[in-house]
């Protein structure tokens, strides 16, 4: 099991105590892999910091404010990728069924594309199979790296760490074609409201993208950060 990879996992899901608390073993735990590259371990030790010594409802308002409520943030990769198109659906199974063929059972609530959960899932496979699949989303995890740089989001190091352990060098025109998204602040409610409008219910062979835009609206279930491997390091 990498615990590299589980430990930028745990980084990137909601604040809580203990995830404050695991500061210092998942520091350790990415220095002792090697895996990242210097400045990139650097700047995860100030995200580090920042989450083991700011203030927790701070910090989850902020990630809420990133991830829940800016959907050019949003970590559900398919979003970045599908949209609201009738693929999203298909690749959500697909996925899905890899896991379980890799042995991770996910909970009902879950959805397979949250990234978080496809760290977690790619901590348990072999280092190359880890780095062929993480190169896949390669180009979105650059665009969201870019948006939380102009943010000047701590929250940039794990996407720059996460590009660098795929070995992937996406092309420019791929990562523009994902910042081409609308990238509302999550302040501008208007916008928001519009973004998010409900869809009209059909019925018929279009029925395929309300299901979509449920799975869309649907948040992945949290795995506690108690469950980081770091553990017996």
């Amino acid at each position: 099991m990498s615990r590299t990879f589980k430990a930028l996992s745990l980084l990137l899901t909601y604040p809580n105590a203990e995830l404050k608390e695991a500061g210092r073993e998942l520091a350790s735990a990415i220095a002792a892999e090697g895996l990242v590259p210097a400045a990139e371990r650097q700047a995860l030790a100030r995200l580090i910091e920042e989450i083991a010594t700011g203030d927790l409802y701070d910090l989850q308002e902020t990630y809420v404010l990133l991830f829940d409520r800016t959907r050019s943030l949003s970590l559900h990769l398919f979003e970045h990728v599908h949209g609201e198109s009738r693929d999203r659906g298909q690749a959500m199974i697909d996925l899905k069924s890899m896991y379980e063929q890799g042995g991770l059972e996910i909970d009902a609530a879950e959805l397979p594309d949250f990234l978080p959960l496809f760290l977690e899932f790619l901590s348990t496979l072999p280092r190359s199979r880890a780095c062929e699949l993480l190169a896949q989303p390669a180009h979105v995890l650059s665009a969201l790296a870019e948006r939380l740089r102009k943010r000047g989001s701590a929250y940039e190091a794990v996407f720059r760490a996460l590009v660098c352990l795929s070995c992937a060098q996406p092309s420019s025109e791929e990562i523009a074609a994902v910042l081409r998204e609308p990238d509302i602040e999550p302040t501008d409610f208007a916008a928001l409201d519009a973004a998010w409008e409900d869809e009209p219910v059909s019925f018929g062979p279009s029925a395929a993208s309300c299901k979509d835009t449920l799975i869309s609206r649907v948040r992945a279930a949290r795995r506690p950060a108690s469950d980081a491997p770091v553990r017996g390091a």
